[in-house]
């Protein structure tokens, strides 16, 4: 049985005639009703009564026609899921994310307005560092990923670089290195720093910026103390509120207020910088990440 055969005896059923449903799907009438007795052989019961002027439907036959319904019906709806997917429309995408990279407001921004744009994509979010986030692009297991300064660029990805933001020094409430009073925090060269304790993200987390923080302070001149290595920069703001060093984020993450740090800006001379990059596979195999990653550049 073929799904032509359905829509035949549908045709047959709606018409109650061979000839007006003949010409309805563009046919010979003895064709049609050849096709309609191997059906009705098929299936192993008569469908139609002949009559004089056209047929009538059998009890069987008004069985048989609600199903057949309900056969084109899914099939339909299947085309047309399939096709909505296959356009985007559709679909589910795996995003990564660096704890730095969530911070920034054009982030968060993207991933909202494209969920309010298209509500038929289902958005997963995932937190990890940078080195996670392409070991899984290049495993395929997340879709896209919004990272800082990638070190590793393998050839089967693609960065964009969406912006560039400075880096700020974040020192406990009270440290010496601070005006005294209220006020903006004073903007301090990086040579200020070299006796303070540095609470870093770990070297493997985050390569590129750990390996941009040791050259800007050989060209501050001096060698900067290293004294704990953290998973993630909300570890190191912490740390550094419990006065046990110092650390360098983002400009964006002075949105995160803890109340017993002070985010103090850098003088620009040293040359840190912390861009934000959407990294995601070369070559595509999911619609709906494709159309997140345009919605992404157009923003």
């Amino acid at each position: 049985m073929e799904l032509r055969h359905l829509r035949y005896f549908l045709a047959v059923a709606e018409e109650r005639q061979f000839t007006r449903a003949a010409e309805r799907l563009a046919m010979q009438q003895p064709p049609l009703s050849q096709q309609i007795r191997l059906l009705e052989e098929e299936v192993g019961c008569e469908l139609f009564v002949r009559m004089p002027r056209g047929v009538e439907l059998t009890p069987a036959g008004e069985a048989f026609a609600q199903t057949a319904t309900l056969v084109l019906e899914s099939l339909q709806q299947g085309v047309s899921h399939a096709r909505r997917i296959a356009r985007g429309e559709l679909g589910t995408i795996a995003i990564g994310l660096t704890s730095s990279a969530g911070f920034h407001p054009l982030t968060t921004e993207i991933i909202r307005a494209f969920g309010a744009a298209q509500p038929g994509i289902e958005i997963e979010l995932a937190e990890l560092n940078a080195a996670e986030l392409i070991e899984r692009l290049l495993a395929r297991q997340i879709h896209v990923a919004f990272l800082r300064k990638p070190v590793e660029t393998p050839a089967e990805l693609s960065f964009v670089q969406l912006l560039d933001e400075p880096m700020v020094v974040v020192l406990p409430r009270g440290h010496a290195l601070l005006a005294s009073g209220e006020g903006e925090p004073p903007a301090l060269p990086l040579e200020a720093l070299a006796h303070e304790d540095f609470i870093l993200v770990r070297r493997p987390g985050a390569p590129g910026m750990y390996a941009d923080f040791l050259a800007a302070c050989k060209r501050a001149g001096f060698l900067p103390h290293v004294a704990r290595e953290v998973p993630r920069m909300l570890t190191g703001i912490h740390m550094v509120a419990a006065g046990l060093g110092v650390t360098l984020v983002p400009a964006s993450m002075r949105h995160y207020d803890h109340g017993n740090v002070v985010f103090c800006p850098l003088s620009r001379a040293h040359g840190l910088s912390a861009p934000l990059h959407l990294a995601h596979p070369s070559t595509m195999h999911n619609p709906a990440a494709d159309r997140f990653v345009e919605f992404a550049r157009a923003r």
